[in-house]
């Protein structure tokens, strides 16, 4: 019997509206990036069913968006470093926020909590409020609790899609 200790998880977003001259359209993108994140020091643990998505900001080209779950021993500043390792490689280029883009990898959530320094916010800052990224993540962890405001993530995809009151303080002209 072992009593080896679980690696430390990692819920993390994929995102692709842009084609790669070597993998092809968006979807094969993320194919290409889960494999790519894939290493000696991290294991791929499960992946959410990539699905289409509206672009949000100003970009025209709809989104492939998929939440991978890797195991690894890699603190967050390594593993932020890690993904912008992997979305250099994939030809990422920094510039417009929401701009079209090849890749783009985030961390959503980390089995460790909370994370928070000048360059990484774990859990991502905006994820509750981005359907886009909580319906993959549910599809694979519905019942991992945001660690700020214990919701599951089930119940964070419920509250975005619940029909919201009349403002009854409103008055009829």
């Amino acid at each position: 019997m072992s009593n080896a200790i679980p690696l430390p998880l990692y819920a993390i977003g994929l995102g692709s509206n842009r084609r790669h001259p070597r993998f092809g359209d968006p979807r094969a993108v993320l194919m290409a990036a889960l494999a790519a994140l894939e290493s000696d020091d991290i294991e791929a643990v499960d992946a959410s069913p990539i699905i289409a998505t509206a672009p949000l900001g100003p970009s025209r080209r709809r989104y492939a968006n998929a939440v991978a779950l890797v195991a690894s021993t890699l603190a967050p500043p390594e593993m932020l470093a890690r993904l912008q390792a992997i979305e250099a490689a994939f030809g990422r280029r920094t510039g417009q926020r929401w701009g079209a883009r090849t890749l783009d990898l985030d961390i959503l959530l980390w089995s460790g909590g909370v994370w928070s320094d000048a360059v990484l916010n774990i859990p991502h800052p905006a994820m509750a409020q981005r359907d886009f990224v909580l319906g993959p993540l549910r599809a694979i962890v519905p019942d991992w609790r945001h660690p700020l405001t214990a919701h599951s993530v089930r119940q964070l995809a419920a509250r975005l899609v619940r029909a919201k009151p009349v403002d009854r303080t409103a008055t009829p002209h």
